[in-house]
């Protein structure tokens, strides 16, 4: 745990003593009264807290000062088939603390139905897995998070239209007919203006003919990551890393 994140509604309280947040302190960090560590406020800010006080329950009573803004997320949207439901926490988790922009889970023709079935969308347990990732790159945002039902609504609707940015790259993976592959592309903005790229990875089954076509007539370049056949969550990680070489957010 590199950071200890709170959200808006805790301030003014007191840590409970069961929390991870409590436990990491006080048994891995071994802070005591009058200790600060490292602290941010979910969509905030970033900062130092302060342990103030050990109450009688064990709860923990503390300050925050919240100083230093949020970094901003990086311009990279990424839509996947839906994966089974226990690769979604991990990838949730990888994914946010990448530093994408927005995650888009997205029906497809030869996924597996029962996965959109998943109760962490509804849980919280897929939000706390983008939380996790969040502490786990000490930020304090995490991706926004969108369902459809097909890949006809995602590619119909064209989310990643919606804001100031005006260029995007877009790119399906796809290994079995690619038209090229990933480590190939350069960005078509220039040095100073801003882009996205929008990523589509499928599910274990890949596309089919009918999504290859549809990708086609929508714009999108159809990649490949390699030879191998990877796991969903593999893939994402893959495409999105290979994304944030691009554009230059490895440097």
């Amino acid at each position: 745990m590199n950071l200890i994140l709170f959200e808006a509604h805790e301030l003014g309280k007191a840590l409970p003593k069961r929390d991870d947040r409590t436990i990491h302190l006080l048994k891995v960090l071994h802070k005591k009264e009058g200790d600060d560590f490292d602290a941010g406020i979910l969509e905030v800010g970033l900062g130092k807290g302060r342990i103030e006080k050990t109450n009688m329950d064990g709860s923990l009573g503390f300050s925050l000062d919240i100083h230093t803004p949020p970094p901003q997320r990086l311009p990279i949207r990424i839509a996947v088939g839906f994966p089974r439901p226990i690769q979604i926490r991990r990838l949730f988790r990888d994914l946010s603390s990448l530093g994408v922009e927005a995650i888009d889970l997205v029906g497809t023709d030869l996924g597996e139905k029962s996965y959109r079935d998943t109760k962490l969308l509804d849980d919280g347990g897929a939000r706390m897995a983008l939380v996790e990732g969040a502490v786990q790159s000490r930020d304090v945002t995490i991706p926004a998070l969108h369902t459809y039902a097909s890949l006809d609504q995602w590619l119909g609707e064209r989310g990643w239209e919606n804001d100031e940015i005006s260029e995007s790259l877009l790119v399906a993976a796809d290994n079995i007919r690619p038209t090229g592959s990933m480590s190939q592309i350069t960005v078509p903005w220039k040095d100073g203006e801003r882009g996205r790229m929008v990523l589509a990875v499928g599910s274990e089954r890949g596309w089919s003919d009918r999504e290859r076509d549809l990708f086609e007539s929508s714009g999108f370049l159809r990649l490949s990551l390699g030879s191998r056949a990877l796991r969903t969550e593999t893939a994402c990680v893959a495409a999105a890393v290979l994304a944030l070489e691009k554009i230059g957010a490895l440097m």
